[in-house]
């Protein structure tokens, strides 16, 4: 098994470059299902993920493509074989439960296993399931598999959501698509994510309004076609890199980087002595003289701070010249990274959905292990500033989410390599 080994006390300069969002691709991808025509994406990145949901796709009957070393993939599902999305591939990707609307609303029938637990706190699927019945369809969960059918097609109707829940506002806005009638979506997700598969939608022939707000209008149409579609900017790798430089010193320019897509994670890093300057080629973040300033912040729904760079966050605050508080209020257990940083001589002080961080002058660094996605990354990040080595194992879960991350920190000059055991 990898580990990533990183040795501190480097400053970093350079450029970097910010690949395709992983996210949005995961929900582009499923959209393919609703036409029979090809759909094309560009700047995809090159991720476990990616292949995991491919998988998913090829195993409905989907035929894919790769081209240009995977950042371009053409999906056709003229000849689907299948409306079953299995455990075991499921279970590995709970982004795979978003084939659920564009299975129903494509073949009025749709089969898909429920994704699961999560390391980082239970995500139930309820919101997405009293969506598809508004919509028409009947839904009944047996053997662990959510068993949707409206054989004759969705209706139009109104959803008001209890909470902006991302992956509920895309399946439900993907199957209403190409339901009869007006859908109504209130209290719909905001985020870029959300928006970037509303702008795939249309350019397949949906008639979609008020993507980026927390109302969404779908007027059925008969059919979508194919499409051409470049993934936007991956806005929680962009935001990994900008915390970066901040912790290790220095000035990386992030090459793709956009500040509409991070507002206030953007402003949370100048509060903490942050510069960061809008360049032809995309953002450049410059440690700034002086300390790292203490920052409170608290996750909330896009356009508000990321839960996916809270951990990221909590790394600087670690190296911070005072005390600050993050409040989770996105999903609990998302301070599993807490219990390493300890180990890098951090202090932290977690109390259910809050953690109390005060700043140490210095970190040292430890065999730590990596509890998910985003705590993994935010360990390297730690590392970069360390006194000495910080080895940080099962890595796994860092190749799902950022594309060679060592390579791009090595480039910048970092210290930092990947090691099989």
């Amino acid at each position: 098994m990898d580990s990533i080994v990183v040795k501190g006390g480097t400053p970093l300069n350079g450029q970097i470059q910010i690949a395709g969002a992983k996210n949005t691709s995961l929900k582009l991808i499923t959209a393919a299902i609703l036409t029979d025509e090809p759909l094309t994406l560009t700047n995809v990145p090159r991720l476990a993920d990616i292949r995991t949901i491919s998988d998913v796709m090829t195993s409905l009957g989907v035929e894919i493509a790769q081209l240009e070393g995977g950042r371009v993939m053409v999906m056709s599902a003229a000849n689907l074989t299948s409306h079953k999305a299995e455990y075991d591939l499921v279970r590995k990707l709970r982004a795979s439960f978003q084939v659920l609307g564009p299975l129903l609303a494509r073949t009025g029938e749709a089969v898909v296993s429920l994704p699961g637990g999560c390391a980082i706190g239970a995500r139930p699927v309820d919101i997405h399931l009293e969506a598809l019945e508004k919509l028409g369809a009947t839904v009944e969960l047996r053997d662990g598999y959510v068993h949707a059918a409206a054989p004759n097609g969705l209706k139009g109707c109104e959803i008001e959501f209890r909470f902006a829940s991302v992956g509920a506002t895309e399946n439900a806005m993907a199957a209403a698509t190409l339901a009869k009638g007006t859908t109504v979506i209130k209290n719909a997700a905001r985020e870029p994510d959300t928006v970037a598969l509303a702008d795939c939608l249309n350019a397949m022939g949906a008639q979609i309004e008020g993507a980026g707000t927390d109302t969404l209008t779908i007027t059925g149409v008969d059919r979508l076609h194919g499409a051409t579609q470049e993934v936007l900017t991956d806005r929680i790798e962009m935001g990994t890199f900008m915390v970066a430089p901040m912790i290790a010193g220095g000035s990386v320019e992030l090459l793709g980087g956009r500040l509409d897509l991070i507002p206030c994670f953007a402003d949370k890093m100048v509060a903490a002595g942050a510069i960061i300057e809008e360049t032809p080629l995309g953002l450049k973040v410059t440690k700034g003289d002086g300390p790292i300033l203490p920052v409170d912040a608290k996750t909330e729904p896009f356009p508000g701070f990321p839960t996916d760079l809270q951990a990221q966050f909590m790394a600087m605050m670690c190296l911070s010249n005072g005390t600050s508080v993050l409040e989770e209020t996105i999903f609990e257990n998302r301070f599993m990274h807490a219990p390493e940083l300890l180990r890098m001589g951090a202090n932290v002080e977690v109390q259910g959905g809050m953690a109390k961080v005060h700043g140490v002058g210095q970190m040292k660094g430890a065999q730590v292990m990596a509890t998910d996605l985003r705590a993994s990354v935010s360990l390297i990040l730690a590392g970069l500033a360390a006194e000495g080595e910080t080895i940080v194992s099962r890595v796994y879960h860092l190749d799902r989410g950022y594309e060679r991350v060592e390579e791009k920190l090595r480039a910048v000059g970092a210290q930092i390599e990947r090691v099989s055991a």
